[in-house]
């Protein structure tokens, strides 16, 4: 159990399970002999396996790729195959068989159409199975349709387990991408608190201890003016290694006040790292400078809006984020390959974004058209960098 628990996902355990009982609806091909009284011809025979080869390498093949990201049309059509080859393998072996594999159509559903139209196809295909088995000989329409409606409710217990894993999966999914950017702006406030300490300490070490050895050596220059003989030699000692220290000090709060940045780059990789889907890939150079807390924020969350955009609107499977700095200032281009949009309609998410780059003197701008994608270029003054 805690095999399943730790290393299995609710898909994967969907595609064994449909897997297992297209396995079982196997095995009447291979006993047909002890099937049947008298066995089916070679051509039955043949397109009985055809069609069960047929289902069972368009079951896979789809949920291989589950959730599915392609388009209504061709899900339609992937769930039309699969009841077609089930019907069709009930009416060539002249059994229920195909009940069996409508089963795990009804398990995969949920993921390939809306739950309204989902439920409509799983009514549809059990009275097509009703008409299939009905037309077998030596079965009345009344065995015919309470055989249908025994696989109506055991095909409604697959679907409801269905709606289930994906209702899970999304969740997860969520539950990830929420996580991810909890610990990316959890990078960046801990990086703005370390900052805030620095610049506390160095200013009270300016303000203070520098300002009190500022007075010290000017006392002691005044009583190397005052005093002869050895003490002379004492005094101004002791004024030298004042000068030392007020040098010594003013360098750590130099130093303290120049280490006043954030890794943006450390806070996009975590919040990539937490995204499941598209595929991000990443092209930050090494070399990469940093920036201040407010800027690293803004790019932070425009870099999470694109993510959004791309998961929610775009359907793609891939999406490049690249942050390039030059003299002028700091580019975050995102690039996906989804299906784009003749038209942008902008909302809350894009909005927001224009408004947090123009508060900075940053600008946004939007490049997508009908198959070639979405492209959004954030940019940032490097005058507001500093």
């Amino acid at each position: 159990m805690n095999l399943l628990e730790d290393r299995q996902r609710p898909i994967e355990l969907l595609r064994y399970a449909g897997g297992f009982v297209w396995l079982c609806a196997t095995i009447p091909l291979f006993l047909m002999h002890f099937w049947y009284e008298e066995p089916l011809g070679t051509e039955p025979y043949l397109g009985w396996w055809i069609l069960h080869l047929v289902f069972g390498f368009t079951y896979w093949n789809q949920v291989r790729s589950l959730p599915v990201r392609t388009g209504l049309a061709h899900r339609m059509l992937t769930v039309s195959v699969l009841t077609i080859s089930a019907l069709g393998a009930s009416m060539i072996a002249q059994t229920a068989i195909g009940g069996i594999l409508l089963l795990i159509v009804a398990g995969l559903l949920p993921w390939m159409l809306p739950v309204v139209p989902a439920l409509g196809w799983l009514v549809g295909q059990n009275v097509l199975l009703v008409l299939v088995i009905n037309n077998i000989p030596d079965i009345s329409f009344s065995n015919a349709a309470f055989t249908g409606g025994l696989f109506l409710g055991i095909s409604g217990f697959a679907f409801m387990s269905g709606l289930v894993a994906l209702r899970q999966h999304a969740a997860r999914d969520e539950l990830r991408k929420v996580n991810s950017e909890l610990r990316a702006t959890q990078a960046l406030l801990a990086d703005n608190t370390r900052i805030a300490e620095r610049v506390r300490i160095a200013r009270e070490l300016h303000d203070l201890v520098g300002h009190h050895l500022t007075a010290l050596t000017l006392n002691l220059e005044v009583a190397t003016h005052l005093v002869e003989g050895k003490a002379l030699e004492h005094v101004q000692q002791a004024h030298s290694l004042a000068k030392l220290l007020l040098a010594d000090v003013r360098e750590v709060v130099s130093d303290m006040r120049l280490d006043d940045k954030v890794d943006l780059a450390a806070a996009l990789r975590t919040l990539v790292g937490g995204t499941p889907e598209p595929s991000i890939h990443l092209d930050l150079p090494s070399e990469l400078a940093l920036t201040d807390p407010v800027r690293a924020q803004v790019l932070l969350r425009c870099a999470q809006e694109m993510i959004t955009n791309s998961v929610r609107h775009a359907r793609a499977d891939n999406l490049w984020i690249s942050l390039v700095q030059d003299e002028e200032g700091v580019a975050l281009t995102a690039r996906d390959d989804g299906r784009g949009v003749d038209e942008v309609k902008a909302g809350n998410g894009l909005n927001g974004m224009k408004e947090r780059l123009g508060h900075l003197g940053g600008e946004l701008n939007i490049e997508t058209r009908p198959g070639a994608g979405f492209k959004l270029h954030a940019w940032v003054p490097a005058e507001t960098l500093g």
